[in-house]
């Protein structure tokens, strides 16, 4: 897809962080938007941002977890605008500390929001996209941590590993329709969001945050949020990622130097030895 203006774009998670500007940049493409979020607040400030600025949008407050309001996020779409051609399913979430004291309700919402998430989307969005006969792409976000893995992340690696496998899965399928929709996946190393900040929009359902175990995990927990406060901006990874979709790429890999760390990860696998460390 080389030509984004006039056309529509779906974003969830678009309230903050990498899909406040995945948003932006659409706008600024001249796209016509439809954004969710469960931040409502934060999604109405967005939207009335982007539309005095002279953006085409809609807007409609979308919990990814609940596949009835992701198949109305998509009729939303086809109704005030006919179509989906870019489909951001990037909606996520992300706990950290150690696999075994992590609580059953720390790993459920992690693979309710970004595994789940992205099913649902790719259920209410696809058919249509394959029926209207557009050319469409759709993107799911997942992160270097479905590429490599390290400590104190099993429930976001565990889940970002799945939306690979999702995305390649449904990159095949889509070839094999030869229809004009296919895949891609975003895989981001730091960016500057409030992710490593995710429980203070944990529902109550899913009960409260698990302390952490050790001073380890809250030392990891300190470093990387740190360290991912001075990462890419969501900006400039919009930038990136519309730039990677307009080549046709279905990897799309803003941050390329975690490559020899995927590298040596293979090479274990194919070598069959002990893994070593992510970083």
């Amino acid at each position: 897809m080389h030509e984004f203006s006039d056309r529509v774009a779906v974003v969830t998670g678009a309230a903050s962080g990498i899909g406040r500007g995945l948003a932006q940049k659409a706008a600024a493409e001249r796209m016509k938007l439809v954004l969710a979020d469960v931040q409502e607040e934060a999604l109405e400030e967005l939207h009335k941002q982007l539309v005095s600025d002279g953006a085409r949008v809609a807007v409609g407050v979308t919990d990814v977890t609940d596949c009835a309001a992701v198949e109305r996020l998509a009729e939303l779409a086809y109704s005030e605008f006919g179509g989906a051609h870019l489909l951001f399913n990037n909606a996520g979430i992300l706990v950290d500390g150690t696999s075994w004291e992590r609580s059953v309700e720390d790993w459920r919402w992690s693979f309710d929001v970004n595994v789940m998430g992205v099913i649902h989307g790719i259920k209410a969005f696809v058919p249509r996209m394959l029926a209207g006969g557009d050319e469409a792409v759709v993107i799911n976000t997942a992160s270097i941590a479905g590429l490599i893995a390290g400590p104190f992340l099993g429930p976001y690696t565990a889940t970002k590993h799945a939306v690979i496998g999702i995305s390649e899965t449904l990159h095949h399928e889509l070839v094999a329709t030869e229809g004009r929709v296919r895949a891609a996946v975003l895989c981001p190393g730091e960016v500057a969001t409030r992710i490593w900040h995710s429980n203070e929009k944990r529902p109550n359902r899913y009960g409260k945050q698990t302390r952490f175990g050790s001073d380890a995990e809250r030392q990891f927990h300190d470093t990387v949020t740190e360290q991912v406060g001075q990462g890419m901006s969501p900006r400039q990874l919009a930038e990136f990622a519309f730039g990677a979709i307009a080549s046709g790429r279905f990897w799309l890999f803003p941050h390329p130097w975690f490559k020899p760390m995927l590298e040596a990860r293979v090479q274990s696998m194919l070598l069959e030895t002990v893994p070593g460390a992510a970083g």
